[in-house]
């Protein structure tokens, strides 16, 4: 894969786009992989509205297709969720020939780089709250990208794990099934005496 620079605010050489859809649980949701590494491994950006794309250029211009709800970056792929009034086969086209050519002009994907998935374990976690990133990012975070979207740590109180899914995820119908029978129940299984519940936040 070919790897963009992501905070540069040049010009950088235009790339030999390529892109292919992938659809996923989420009927209003479709992952645009490109053969380019567009975010660092392990960090993701989640935009849910065209305010929160202040420092996305191209996240912003796909707000300005009509019916386009949310975009997600990450890795080699952008998650675009529409709205339920139209099927995808009516805008999937226009949203990837505006994709391939944004960067194919090798315009920047962030001007920003602020907003870094804040999943990583950190010296100050206490022994659950680092037990229960890492069965996260091991056990859980590749299923969750391989389906178009990200699952991040919000918080841990009480038993009580709290998660963000972003994405497809976000909205997903299947999202709640996910989540209790899939994650809540690895966790438990993991870790019987610490955790007792998973929520989800933002969805």
């Amino acid at each position: 894969m070919l790897n963009m620079e992501t905070t540069d605010k040049t010009r950088a050489p235009k790339y030999n786009v390529h892109i292919y859809l992938e659809s996923n649980p989420n009927p209003n949701s479709l992952k645009f992989v490109t053969n380019l590494v567009l975010i660092p491994e392990g960090e993701s950006f989640d935009f849910p509205d065209a305010d929160s794309a202040a420092h996305a250029p191209l996240a912003q211009e796909l707000f300005d297709i009509e019916h386009v709800e949310r975009v997600f970056y990450m890795n080699n792929f952008i998650t675009v969720t529409k709205s339920e009034a139209v099927e995808w086969v009516e805008i999937q086209d226009k949203v990837k020939q505006h994709i391939k050519q944004y960067l194919e002009e090798g315009k920047p994907i962030l001007i920003d780089d602020a907003m870094a998935n804040g999943s990583a374990i950190q010296e100050d976690d206490s022994e659950s709250v680092k037990k229960i990133k890492g069965i996260l990012d091991e056990y859980i975070r590749p299923a969750v990208e391989q389906d178009g979207g990200a699952i991040s740590f919000h918080s841990f109180d009480d038993g009580v794990v709290k998660v963000l899914l972003q994405g497809s995820c976000s909205g997903c119908p299947s999202s709640t099934v996910t989540l209790k029978a899939g994650i809540e129940n690895l966790l438990k299984t993991m870790l019987p005496n610490e955790v007792k519940e998973v929520e989800a936040v933002g969805v």
